[in-house]
């Protein structure tokens, strides 16, 4: 891997974290067109630079989650922050089991980039297409409860694999439990935050034993830095975005991507 490749890969993962397209999915097929080897370096790559998209998120609702944070340990007064405090950390749970337990199979996942994106690419398009098309969007975050936060957790699991979105299904999983758009969206975006801070941290970890650490550092400096700049302007288009239109262009793309890569496999593997 090159400067260049890194700072490639941090655009496509800041412009497609958010946006329910799979970034994990568009950073597999960015690592076949390189032609960069699908090695142990590689994965912790792409889990590393997601935390420059987790910065995006602290910059853009860095007021929502310092009020948050504050609520949800006063225990002197119930307040909705403390309540969404606590949904966030029902709705963590599952995702940061199942990250735990499923590692090595995620990871061995990883070993099949084109096919296992492909795949969940079109089961993307088919969550939002349903999610669309079923939900009644007639809901607020201030009426959520904590089955609302353990069903839109358990969607999150799904997110763990390679090549599913997990803007995609936590944003479906909202809208399944008839949330509105945005605010599918803004609590997707907030119950991330405890996920991939967990699942970066524990990367590094790994990437902190790495004999040649002091080359790899300049690759994921590169890739954080560009993945936490476009990742900003993202995530403030698509919540401008959903405010006004459907799901239903992000299905379509999914669809389209997902039967290509296909294709290509059949072909081409």
């Amino acid at each position: 891997m090159t400067l260049l490749h890194a700072f490639l890969l941090g655009i496509v993962q800041g412009l497609t974290e958010f946006i329910p397209v799979s970034s994990t999915a568009h950073l597999l097929i960015a690592q076949r067109i390189f032609n960069l080897p699908a090695d142990d370096a590689m994965f912790s790559f792409l889990v590393i630079v997601q935390l420059g998209t987790l910065v995006s998120l602290f910059a853009f609702y860095w007021k929502d989650l310092l009020s948050i944070l504050k609520a949800t340990f006063d225990f002197r007064r119930s307040t909705s922050e403390r309540n969404l405090g606590f949904y966030i950390i029902i709705a963590t749970v599952p995702a940061l089991l199942a990250g735990y337990l499923l590692k090595d199979a995620v990871e061995a996942l990883f070993r099949q980039p084109m096919l296992e994106a492909s795949i969940r690419l079109f089961a993307a398009a088919v969550l939002l297409t349903l999610a669309e098309y079923f939900s009644k969007k007639n809901r607020s975050l201030d009426s959520m409860n904590w089955l609302d936060a353990l069903i839109i957790g358990l969607m999150q699991i799904v997110a763990v694999f390679p090549g599913a979105s997990r803007s995609g299904t936590t944003i479906s999983g909202g809208m399944f439990r008839n949330f509105d758009r945005p605010a599918a969206a803004r609590f997707s975006f907030l119950m991330s935050v405890p996920v991939m801070l967990a699942a970066g941290g524990y990367e590094t970890l790994d990437v902190l034993k790495m004999p040649t650490l002091g080359e790899f550092l300049p690759l994921l400096a590169v890739g954080f830095g560009v993945a936490a700049v476009t990742g900003w302007f993202a995530v403030k288009w698509l919540i401008n975005y959903l405010s006004k239109n459907s799901l239903y262009v992000f299905a379509s793309y999914c669809a389209l991507v997902g039967v290509t890569l296909l294709v290509l496999q059949a072909f081409y593997a």
